[in-house]
């Protein structure tokens, strides 16, 4: 959306900084960043029964669109270049979003939250979605700018920002709320085609998805309920793609707190993923964690799906 404001002869100074964002990544060489130098962007992945991948889609809590596109790891997608990406925790309403991450060539979806600067969702597409809608049509949950669906011919994608329990568990009990209704919005939605749930789900699944599991279980994010709920999602009919290529894999990790050198250290947490309608796994070429991009707490994640059997590329 363009917004115009009635000038007031002065220079806004959040659009000059914009401005220079922008001119700066225009300006950027060819030479990727040190940080996902080793990458491999064009991977040559192909589903169990020998298809290639036709569409590369990537999901990334940003933890605040307008500080990561001032930094050049916003950069990342000029290399990746998915067909679609998911963006959560923007903290960005659609009026204010930066002008340098409207990437050309892509249709974009905002869903903000009611409140300034907090949470909120963008989903960007080459291809234009068949529909897309926000929210999961329950208006206790719906103010929070935490999801966006886009159809496509062969499923849904819903792009999810999971509330966080918060500190002493402030919200466990809606977060079970809100994990009922998430589920109950997704099944629906996987009786008239599969679904593809990407995004920050703010729960460390297994003891093999957290470094510190032992000192974690009566914290946000791996706390027996939210972890029986994600269960709970699992045995209705979604796979988790990561485990699914890497069953017992450890040190596989999407978030790293800025404080004590985690990341460095690599004591982190699995909360982000692409939980998949399990009649959609042989569709899927790979589900890959980009842990060496900066730019946020958390990394991105890619996931490689091919067209259905027996269907040409468009």
């Amino acid at each position: 959306a363009v917004v115009s404001t009635q000038s007031t002869g002065k220079k806004d100074p959040a659009e000059e900084g914009n401005k220079k964002v922008k001119q700066d990544i225009e300006k950027e060489e060819e030479e990727i960043p040190s940080d996902f130098a080793d990458l491999d962007f064009d991977p040559t992945n192909k589903t169990a029964d020998g298809r290639d991948w036709s569409t590369k889609i990537v999901s990334w809590n940003v933890n605040g669109i307008r500080a990561v596109t001032k930094s050049e790891k916003f950069s990342y997608f000029k290399f990746e270049k998915p067909d679609i990406f998911c963006l959560q925790e923007t903290k960005c309403a659609e009026s204010d979003f930066p002008e340098a991450a409207k990437l050309a060539g892509y249709h974009i979806y905002y869903n903000s939250a009611e409140k300034k600067g907090y949470s909120s969702t963008a989903l960007f597409s080459k291809k234009k979605p068949l529909s897309v809608s926000y929210g999961i049509e329950v208006e206790e949950h719906d103010n929070e700018g935490r999801v966006i669906t886009a159809e496509y011919e062969n499923f849904y994608l819903v792009n999810v920002y999971v509330p966080n329990s918060g500190q002493k568990l402030v919200r466990l009990d809606y977060r079970r709320t809100w994990n009922s209704a998430f589920l109950q919005y997704c099944q629906k939605l996987d009786e008239k085609k599969g679904v593809i749930i990407a995004g920050d789900l703010n729960v460390a699944h297994t003891e093999i998805d957290l470094a510190n599991p032992k000192t974690n279980k009566k914290n946000a994010g791996f706390t027996a309920e939210e972890r029986e709920d994600f269960s709970t999602w699992l045995e209705a009919g979604f796979t988790d793609s990561f485990r699914e290529f890497y069953p017992e894999k450890t040190g596989a990790y999407t978030f790293w707190t800025y404080m004590g050198g985690a990341r460095k250290k690599n004591v982190g947490w699995r909360i982000d993923y692409f939980v998949v309608s399990s009649r959609l796994m042989a569709d899927v070429a790979a589900s890959e964690i980009r842990e060496s991009v900066l730019g946020s707490d958390h990394c991105p994640i890619m996931l490689l799906l091919a067209n259905p059997a027996g269907e040409k590329e468009n």
